[in-house]
């Protein structure tokens, strides 16, 4: 492979509508897998033209041997903003690209340690890079995991760097203070990422002994669970305006789905003539309002997207084209910045069923399928709201939005 020639795309484009297709066999298969693509995936003809194009851009003069380096057409292709990541996706099925994207994890990492000392900024780079690699003897973290370790220590490193220049001069003491300010899963949080470190500190030889040993993080006391006010559920609706943004406000609110598993839910995983959706592999019967904000949303994305083959039932403009499930901040954005999120409101509906159920913590576990941590927690938190009545809402009467379900380990959540 000949992977330092470099290529500047900006010139020498063929046009299609005034020249033939060049004749290069390397061309020829990327086309063939593009029209594939195009096909499995019920592209439009607009979409499957710009990657012709691309594709005839960049294959045009290839070179038995070359790999095209991303960051040649990077630029190239986000000016005109045309299937950036489509054409990657031909290039690697075909095993000429050279990947040459920088490390967002280490980007990032750099930016958060660059006020720290150098001597506690080199090891804390090493420990974060073995969490998020693994290794012989360390757990591969996932990077969500490592971030969050790293922010919750980033405090007590900046005020140790201004003190001291290695991990080894840290003392029982400075433990101690760190979590001193912290409590409940903040402190839990902060101590669990500081005995990490600090044990595999210990483990490379980088210290003498570990400061955190013996030190208890004590009980976590959890919070009291709150009900939504009505004011504060009307606005999530009002906020939702669009058919996908109502269908996640009705899973979240009637049926207590989580944010990943709405994403997550196929199109066979909905029957609407029997009225059954499945949810995070459990079955589920459909009310008349999810029934109908789901013939909604299905009307519109048949419309919108009649050739997708994108298997989920959530689609957007972007994922419309693959096969991949939509992303995270899709629909997040519609209702930041409000009380009643997508996470508050499947929270409000299962605290609604305990206060509805007495806080039973059996019936919970039954309705919304949760393991009994969870679930007596919820049960707790609607006991000591009964027993203050003037500081909760009243228990729904049947019929509305969080009506008592049968506690039947088959019976679904949301049903009418």
């Amino acid at each position: 492979m000949i992977d330092d020639l470099r290529r500047d795309y900006r010139y020498g484009r063929v046009d299609l509508r005034r020249h033939t297709v060049p004749d290069n066999p390397w061309l020829a298969w990327a086309l063939h897998l593009s029209h594939t693509m195009a096909e499995a995936r019920g592209w439009s003809g607009i979409v499957h033209r710009t990657l012709d194009r691309n594709l005839v851009m960049l294959l045009a003069g290839y070179l038995d041997g070359e790999r095209i380096r991303y960051s040649d057409y990077y630029p190239v292709l986000r000016d005109r903003m045309a299937g950036l990541k489509r054409v990657t996706e031909v290039l690697q099925s075909m095993g000429i690209l050279l990947d040459d994207r920088p490390d967002t994890f280490e980007a990032w990492m750099t930016d958060k340690l660059a006020d720290l000392h150098p001597g506690i900024r080199r090891d804390i780079h090493s420990w974060a890079r073995a969490l998020h690699e693994g290794g012989p003897r360390v757990r591969r973290r996932s990077e969500g995991t490592v971030r969050n370790y790293l922010y919750h220590v980033q405090a007590a490193l900046t005020d140790w760097s201004q003190r001291y220049g290695h991990l080894r001069e840290v003392t029982r003491e400075d433990i101690l203070a760190a979590v001193a300010n912290r409590s409940g899963f903040a402190r839990a949080l902060t101590l669990a990422a500081l005995r990490c470190l600090f044990s595999w500190a210990k483990r490379e030889g980088l210290i003498f002994r570990n400061p955190t040993t013996g030190i208890k993080n004590g009980p976590c006391e959890r919070r009291i669970l709150q009900p939504l006010s009505e004011d504060d559920i009307t606005h999530a609706v009002n906020a939702a305006t669009t058919p996908h943004a109502r269908l996640f406000v009705a899973l979240a609110a009637i049926n207590a789905a989580r944010h990943g598993d709405i994403r997550a839910i196929l199109l066979d995983d909905v029957d609407l003539g029997n009225r059954r959706i499945t949810i995070a592999g459990r079955i589920r019967r459909i009310d008349d309002l999810t029934h109908q904000v789901l013939v909604e949303w299905l009307d519109y994305r048949r419309k919108r997207w009649p050739n997708t083959a994108n298997p989920y039932l959530l689609v957007s403009q972007h994922s419309a084209t693959g096969i991949q499930p939509v992303t995270q901040p899709w629909v997040g954005y519609l209702l930041r910045g409000l009380p009643a999120t997508i996470e508050g409101l499947r929270i409000d509906r299962q605290l609604d069923e305990a206060l509805a159920c007495g806080g039973d913590p059996l019936h919970l576990a039954a309705v919304f399928d949760i393991d009994s941590s969870t679930a007596i927690r919820y049960a707790t938190s609607a006991r000591q709201l009964l027993q203050r009545p003037h500081e909760a809402k009243p228990p729904p009467s049947p019929g509305t939005r969080g009506s008592t379900l049968d506690d039947s380990p088959d019976e679904p959540v949301g049903s009418s």
